[in-house]
């Protein structure tokens, strides 16, 4: 009985010393780690990309566990995607794209780059087509380049590649996700699932983080600024030349209005906000608000001192440049400069032609003109001296002078040559010009 009991005791001191060095309950369920939550959403460009940026940098800097996408997006440009993409490479954190309601396009590509996937039950994720800036199919190239980049994703973590092409490529025949030839994939949540290209379905949240073993983590959830939120609308590949030919406008009808007026704000404005989004989104610096401040400052002075157009070339010059010098993207930039121009020209073909030259525009060209109505003479026509008669002061050969009603003038004879001291009648005037013929009563006293 003794030994029985010396036994029990034995075996309870050894079981407390194994659970004393046990690792402490504490760090069990993901307990003292942090989990970021980054918003994906809207579409996808430029101004996405400087948020997952400054989002990454500061899940870094206070050393998140883990990343957590939460991705609601119908898709966007390519070159943005392809740099998230770059982003999520060169991260050592975890990264865990959550579907909370639909990853197209670009969306999809982004989630498939994650480490896993999770989707929210009734979302969807796929029809990923490359397409241009029209809303047409890419070209070829384009194309062969964006399949390339999707199969890419899904090889990234053993996907079958067959079914990322056909979200992406309308020729694959995939009839039983209702992806018949002509076509593109589609996954639902289930689908997803059961095809491994979403390792787990999560109602919310909660669901997710016990998935990841992460239920007792802390949260931190990313938000976007309204400083971020401009800019990202701004950037917009379809905002840009919106703004620029507000802008252009804007400045071109103020130069026919007095003083400073609504159209030269929002011109000025328009202008400010893109170099604004610009800036916030990290694409441009203060040197190209410097060049575009020196523009401006070069069209003030054109208005106020003409220059034969110089300090006006070199002032639009310096704006166009310093767009291009804030801009992501140069193709994007001179679509939209070239749209902008093409807007300019228009109104200042329309306004010339229903306006005229108005306001500041004045300043070009001379619009004051002189009239008689207005008491403006250039030279006084007397047709009141029509038919009066008077004598030659001097030979007329044909000009000279002759005394006509009291008073000096110079004429000019209607012919030939006329001897000092005859007497003339005026027969004509216009302007200075006084025409007389040697008057026929003079003739016939010199005959008798």
């Amino acid at each position: 009985m003794k030994s029985f009991r010396l036994t029990v005791y034995t075996l309870f001191i050894l079981t407390s010393v194994f659970m004393l060095l046990l690792p402490p309950q504490a760090e069990s369920g993901g307990e003292g780690k942090i989990v970021y939550y980054v918003p994906v959403e809207q579409a996808v460009e430029r101004g996405l990309l400087a948020f997952m940026e400054r989002s990454f940098e500061q899940a870094a800097e206070e050393g998140a566990d883990h990343i957590v996408l939460e991705v609601d997006t119908p898709g966007g440009f390519v070159d943005a995607a392809g740099r998230i993409a770059s982003l999520m490479n060169n991260t050592d954190i975890p990264i865990t794209a959550f579907v909370v309601n639909e990853a197209l396009s670009a969306g999809a590509y982004i989630s498939l780059m994650a480490d896993e996937i999770v989707m929210m039950p009734g979302t969807d994720m796929g029809s990923a087509a490359v397409v241009d800036g029209t809303g047409n199919a890419a070209d070829t190239k384009a194309q062969s380049v964006w399949l390339a980049r999707m199969q890419d994703a899904a090889d990234k973590n053993d996907r079958d590649p067959r079914y990322a092409l056909a979200m992406a490529d309308e020729t694959i025949d995939l009839p039983e996700y209702r992806a018949g030839e002509g076509q593109l994939l589609t996954f639902n949540a289930s689908e997803a699932y059961e095809e491994g290209y979403a390792e787990a379905i999560a109602s919310n949240r909660e669901e997710l983080l016990e998935y990841l073993g992460l239920e007792n983590a802390i949260e931190q959830e990313m938000e976007i600024s309204l400083a971020e939120q401009i800019a990202r609308f701004v950037t917009h590949p379809i905002v840009i030349p919106i703004l620029m030919s507000i802008g252009s406008l804007g400045l071109i009808l103020e130069l026919y209005s007095p003083g400073f007026g609504i159209p030269g704000f929002m011109g000025i404005s328009a202008l400010l906000l893109y170099f604004f989004g610009h800036m916030v989104a990290g694409f441009a610096g203060w040197e190209a608000f410097i060049l575009f401040g020196a523009g401006m400052v070069l069209l003030v002075i054109e208005l106020l001192v003409p220059g034969f157009g110089i300090f006006g070339a070199l002032g639009i010059g310096a704006i166009i440049g310093s767009l291009f010098l804030g801009s992501a993207d140069t193709m994007t930039v001179l679509t939209s400069v070239m749209i902008a121009a093409a807007v300019s020209i228009t109104a200042v073909i329309l306004l010339f032609k229903y306006v005229g030259f108005k306001g500041p525009m004045k300043r070009f060209v001379l619009m004051e003109a002189t009239n008689t109505e207005e008491g403006y003479v250039s030279n006084e026509t007397k047709k009141e001296l029509v038919g009066s008669t008077g004598e030659a002061l001097t030979v007329l050969r044909p000009s000279g002078t002759a005394l006509i009603n009291d008073e000096r003038l110079d004429v000019v004879s209607e012919g030939g040559y006329i001897e000092q001291g005859r007497k003339v009648k005026v027969i004509s005037t216009s302007g200075s010009r006084i025409v007389v013929r040697e008057s026929t009563e003079d003739r016939t006293q010199s005959g008798t």
